[in-house]
């Protein structure tokens, strides 16, 4: 049992996602960094679907009843166990009675907790993911709070492994670093100007503060539109980038809608969603045009990292 002590700002339980909904206008949710939470579940022998913990800006601070092992990864929260300055991107064995702390996010905007054994919840049409707007999934549709307890699942295995695990360097995301983002033009770039189309691909595009779990919203120089910026509503796959009326591009992400009458003029590369959900406020990104071969080529490397990335600990 882990009993929350404090939550945190949003702190919610969140699986790999609630696939096969969109028909009913129901979004897949799940973590908005998929490649920092499914090292998560690496780092303590989970499945990669296993439940865990999306802290934002804020983690939570937590106690823990019996031994487990957790691991945190995303966003450059300072992890402490009962005080004392705990790693990240790494195993970390707990012992029956220890307090977990996450502070401030130094770089990133969202963290990731795993557990051994995943959390437990009741799964809502087939995720333990939350989804907050619907009020779906993890723990009573919301956000964790003050006082909630939440269950590990049971397993056979022990609680914490024979050898520690780490992430390597190399695959440790540097949040705080520059980012030109991927793209593959369309599904409407043809509503576009020419000149809309090089703006997108040669400005400088600042993330805003209404940003959240739905899409990242940035303002930079005027995307313009060639027919107008109303279409009719088609599907949102993640990643898609909508430009309204006032021409500021909008990154959807997890809990996007599930479809959209605003033009599209691009669409993140699945393996650069993460990263743009991880830009804070304030900072700035870039976008870069590539070909559908050329981003199954990119696909196929980041999923290479993904494979490599978590190495046992030397006896």
């Amino acid at each position: 049992m882990i009993t929350i002590i404090d939550a945190g700002p949003q702190t919610t339980v969140q699986d790999l996602g609630r696939a096969g909904q969109l028909r009913y206008g129901i979004p897949p949710s799940g973590p908005v960094d998929r490649f920092a939470f499914v090292l998560a579940n690496r780092l303590v022998g989970n499945p990669d679907s296993a439940a865990a913990l999306e802290c934002t800006l804020v983690g939570p601070r937590f106690e823990v009843d019996q031994p487990a092992a957790i691991a945190v990864t995303g966003a450059d929260m300072p992890v402490t166990v009962n005080g004392r300055e705990a790693p990240g991107w790494t195993t970390i064995a707990l012992a029956a009675g220890d307090v977990v702390k996450l502070g401030p996010a130094r770089s990133g905007v969202r963290s990731y907790v795993a557990f051994a054994g995943g959390l437990d919840t009741p799964p809502v049409l087939g995720s333990r993911s939350t989804y907050l707007r619907g009020r779906l999934g993890g723990l009573e549709g919301r956000a964790l709070r003050s006082g909630d307890v939440l269950r590990v699942v049971v397993s056979a295995a022990p609680p914490v492994p024979a050898r520690p695990r780490r992430v390597a360097p190399e695959a440790r995301p540097a949040y705080g670093a520059e980012l030109t983002a991927r793209v593959v033009l369309g599904p409407q770039d043809d509503r576009f100007t020419d000149a809309g189309i090089r703006t997108l691909l040669g400005d400088t595009y600042e993330v805003q503060p209404q940003s959240d779990r739905m899409g990242t919203r940035l303002r930079g120089t005027r995307i313009e539109h060639a027919r107008g910026h109303d279409i009719i509503s088609d599907g949102i796959a993640p990643g898609s980038i909508q430009v309204p009326g006032d021409g500021q591009p909008i990154v959807l992400l997890a809990d996007r809608q599930s479809t959209g009458g605003y033009a599209k003029v691009a669409t993140v590369c699945s393996f650069d969603v993460g990263r743009v959900g991880q830009r804070r406020p304030g900072q700035t990104l870039r976008f870069r045009a590539v070909t559908v071969a050329e981003a199954h080529r990119l696909l196929r490397e980041s999923d290479a990292l993904l494979e490599i990335a978590v190495r046992e600990e030397s006896a």
